[in-house]
C-alpha cells in the first residue's frame, strides 16, 4: 500500500527526534568527560539522613558531576544498574544487608575495572555477613543479626559528640593541607579495622573507635574509608568538606 506525504513526514520526524534523543543521551554521558571532571555516582538506602546539606556537598565540589542512586527497600539494587561501570567513583553513603550473587558480582566489577570506591560513615555497617565485603573496604561494624541497633560496652554508637580529629597521614593526599580539628558529630566503637589500611585521621576521644579514616588499594581500585558524616554539622563542616572532596579526588586517581 503507498503510504500517504503525511505520514511519510510523521516517520522521517520520528526518526529525527530518535536520533536527537540518541545525541542528547549520547552528550550528557560524555559531558563530565569532556569537562574533565570525575564522574561520581552516590548511593543511599536503608538509612536516613537529611539529604539537602548532604547533597550540597557534592553540587559544591566543582571537580565531580554526580548522581544520585537510591536502592529499592530490602535490596541492593543499585548495583544492577546497567551504567554503573561508567564511572570514576561510587560513594556509598547506604546501610543494607540484602544482597543478591548476581549483585556481588557487579559490586566485585567496581574493583575489577579499577573504579574507586569511598564508603562513608554508616556504610560500615553493610553486609555483615559477607566476608568480602569487609575485606574490600578494609573494616565492619560487627553487628549481630538479631541485635540490630542495640549499644553495649563492646559495640556501639552516640550522637551529638564533640571528637578531636588528629591527622595521622599528614603527607597523603586526601589529608594534604589539612590541619587537626574539632566536630560534632557521632562516634562508633567496636569495628574492626583490616592490618593492611593506611589510617588517616584518628581521635583522642576515650570512647570512640580508632582510627576515623582510612585508606588501601583492592586490586585496581583505591578505597577510603571515612567513619565521620553523620548529619549536617559534619556536612557543613569545611575540614570534613574537604577530607571528602579530597577523598573522591585520590579514589578517582586524580590526586
Amino acid at each position: 500500500m503507498r503510504r500517504s506525504s503525511e505520514e511519510q513526514y510523521l516517520e522521517v520526524m520520528k526518526f529525527l527526534l530518535f536520533i536527537a534523543a540518541a545525541l542528547c543521551s549520547s552528550l550528557l554521558l560524555t559531558g563530565a568527560e569532556s569537562s574533565g571532571k570525575l564522574k561520581v555516582l552516590v548511593v543511599t538506602g536503608g538509612h536516613g539522613f537529611e539529604e539537602k546539606p548532604f547533597f550540597k556537598m557534592f553540587e559544591d565540589n566543582k571537580n565531580i558531576a554526580y548522581k544520585h542512586a537510591a536502592h529499592t527497600k530490602g535490596s541492593s539494587d543499585v548495583y544492577d544498574r546497567e551504567d554503573l561501570y561508567t564511572y570514576d567513583v561510587v560513594v556509598l553513603y547506604d546501610m543494607v544487608q540484602e544482597i543478591n550473587e548476581a549483585q556481588k558480582a557487579r559490586f566485585k566489577g567496581l574493583i575489577e575495572r579499577g573504579i574507586g570506591l569511598v564508603v562513608m560513615h554508616h556504610a560500615i555497617v553493610n553486609y555483615q555477613s559477607w566476608p568480602e565485603f569487609e575485606r574490600v573496604i578494609g573494616g565492619t561494624y560487627p553487628e549481630p543479626a538479631d541485635k540490630r541497633g542495640h549499644v553495649t560496652e563492646k559495640l556501639g554508637y552516640e550522637h551529638d559528640v564533640d571528637i578531636p580529629v588528629k591527622i595521622v597521614a599528614k603527607d597523603h593526599p586526601i589529608t594534604a593541607g589539612l590541619s587537626d580539628f574539632d566536630l560534632n558529630d557521632e562516634i562508633y566503637w567496636g569495628y574492626r579495622t583490616s592490618a593492611d589500611v593506611t589510617p588517616l585521621i584518628t581521635t583522642t576521644h576515650p570512647k570512640s573507635g580508632k582510627p576515623l579514616a582510612w585508606a588501601r588499594t583492592e586490586e585496581k581500585s583505591r578505597v577510603t574509608y571515612i567513619q565521620l558524616g553523620h548529619g549536617p554539622t559534619a556536612f557543613q563542616n569545611v575540614n570534613f568538606q574537604r577530607l571528602l572532596e579530597q577523598a573522591i579526588t585520590w579514589t578517582g586517581k586524580r590526586s
